[in-house]
């Protein structure tokens, strides 16, 4: 099994079987699955805290993995994926894997993800550039001699 889709299903706590009738649940969006037989419904790791979010604005990540059973270490997952943003005004921050600046989403602050972007761009362009240099050399081995001759 790929390593990224285990993650993917260890972090969200994805339902594949219902827990009523035992039909195959069907992702419809937002982290809420249905059943193909009874239509009942089940929500991974992602749907149970949004919708706990969304009925309890500003809700910390203790009341939610006391209020819906998704570890913190979950929730912490989901911020650094920038699914949700800590609310201005707490004292709970994540700190920037760059620089250590405290943010409210992501892995890295806006001046650390943008040198990280301009870096990567950089990095494109110098390919490119030694691609086409290196194009160049083989066509100048050349010495401008004709490869085709008509013959009359």
């Amino acid at each position: 099994m790929d390593t990224k889709i285990f993650q993917y299903a260890q972090i969200y706590d994805v339902p594949t079987v219902c827990k009523s009738c035992g039909g195959v649940l069907v992702y419809r969006g937002l982290g809420e699955y249905r059943c193909e037989k009874c239509r009942g419904k089940d929500f991974d790791n992602y749907g149970k805290t949004r919708n706990y979010i969304e009925k309890n604005p500003g809700a910390s990540a203790v009341d939610i993995e006391k209020n819906t059973g998704v570890s913190k270490v979950a929730i912490r997952e989901m911020l650094k994926e920038s699914r949700f943003e800590i609310v201005e005004g707490t004292k709970s921050f994540l700190r920037c894997e760059g620089c250590g600046k405290e943010i409210r989403s992501g892995r890295y602050c806006e001046k650390c993800e943008k040198d990280i972007h301009l870096a990567i761009e950089r990095q494109q362009r110098e390919k490119l550039r030694e691609n086409i240099q290196g194009y160049m050399l083989e066509k100048s081995g050349e010495k401008g001699q004709r490869r085709f001759v008509r013959d009359k």
